[in-house]
């Protein structure tokens, strides 16, 4: 099996590396071609274009940003489209609309192909490690012929239902995080403020019920001050506007997950957009008043 990687970034280049280093023949995009430097020398194939790419795969996985970004790789100038060989399938590990995954597919279809959407969790140390969360919505059959890719890549694999499904599922993950993730800044924030040491607080209790990935990989940042984007706020904003933009559709109230939006927004104002979402302290201190 031939594949292709299209999206070199934080997540991306880790598992395109995974891909490579199980023995597979890996042809890669980048629209910051110094991002595929690297695995070109050890052994990929340098694509000027996503058609490129399609044309030399018999899977192609693309990993961007947000939803226009994905329709212009598969379906723009050069886009996957323009080279997809009969029977590929495109599988998609963005985060994006779970509208946009069954039109593009529908086009996909058109032309004997076929998209499995598999956005994944678990940040930048689940992408190094090959240890991620992944989330399918497709077909069985296309399922069982990419599914050796995603066990070199993840560590949970879980099949939600039919193409959309997947990012329904990554959508519900993101409310869980993010909520999370607030009451673990304001567990900080309110452990400093008593002169309590946040690690000690921290390894306390994140054995117990109050435990959570959010506790034990973002609070020692919170605590120690590094920002280091594992994964940024503009992401996650981007992920909460198709949360609430999905909720809308269907009439259901998401008042948690509205707060941290809002929160992330007053992170962006501050010009925080590109640090790590656990910068959210930061912007709790910054309403308490205290020093940022």
């Amino acid at each position: 099996m031939k594949v292709g990687f299209i999206g070199l970034g934080i997540m991306g280049h880790p598992m395109a590396r995974h891909i490579l280093e199980a023995g597979y023949d890996l042809t890669v995009f980048n629209r910051t071609v110094q991002r595929t430097e690297d695995l070109v020398q050890a052994g990929a194939t340098l694509a000027s274009s996503p058609a490129e790419v399609a044309l030399r795969s018999d899977v192609i996985i693309t990993i961007v940003s947000d939803t226009p970004d994905v329709e212009e790789v598969v379906s723009g100038t050069d886009g996957i489209l323009d080279g997809i060989r009969k029977g590929s399938v495109v599988v998609d590990m963005s985060t994006i609309s779970p509208q946009a995954e069954r039109e593009l597919d529908a086009k996909l279809v058109e032309v004997d192909c076929s998209l499995v959407d598999a956005p994944v969790s678990g940040g930048d140390v689940g992408a190094q490690n090959g240890t991620l969360a992944i989330m399918v919505g497709a077909r069985e059959g296309d399922l069982t012929r990419v599914m050796p890719l995603f066990e070199v890549m993840g560590s949970t694999i879980t099949h939600c239902g039919p193409v959309g499904h997947g990012q329904l599922t990554k959508l519900c993950n993101q409310i869980l995080v993010s909520v999370t993730l607030l009451g673990v800044a304001e567990a900080v924030r309110f452990a400093e403020a008593n002169n309590l040491d946040a690690a000690v607080m921290i390894e306390a209790v994140k054995g117990g019920a109050a435990g959570s990935w959010q506790l034990a990989n973002l609070g020692p940042r919170m605590e120690k001050c590094d920002y280091a984007p594992g994964f940024m706020v503009d992401l996650l904003q981007k992920d909460l506007r198709l949360v609430t933009e999905a909720g809308d559709h269907v009439s259901v109230p998401l008042l948690g997950t509205g707060i941290v939006r809002q929160l992330m927004t007053s992170a962006q104002a501050l010009g925080w957009g590109r640090e790590g979402t656990q910068i959210l302290d930061q912007v709790l201190r910054s309403i308490g008043k205290s020093d940022v």
